[in-house]
């Protein structure tokens, strides 16, 4: 599910276990986009680096699921 844009604090499902993460940086580097990730309840050492995939509909995480909805805040 792609999203307008990767930004801190979504939350996103990681597909092969149904753990939640939470999006704590976005940066880039020269062409490519980062998003960094830390596993929700988890340590300081849960931490993941993903590269961000844009589409025609945005950008997504390979791997993981956008797990927030609109109408939930």
């Amino acid at each position: 599910m792609a999203v307008p844009s990767i930004r801190l604090g979504q939350l996103w499902k990681f597909n092969a276990t149904g753990e939640t993460w939470l999006v704590t940086k976005v940066y880039s580097e020269v062409f490519t986009s980062y998003a960094v990730l830390r596993k929700v309840g988890g340590g300081e050492a849960d931490l993941r680096r993903v590269k961000v995939e844009k589409t025609g509909d945005g950008a997504t995480l390979p791997g993981f699921v956008f797990a927030q909805e609109s109408e939930a805040f």
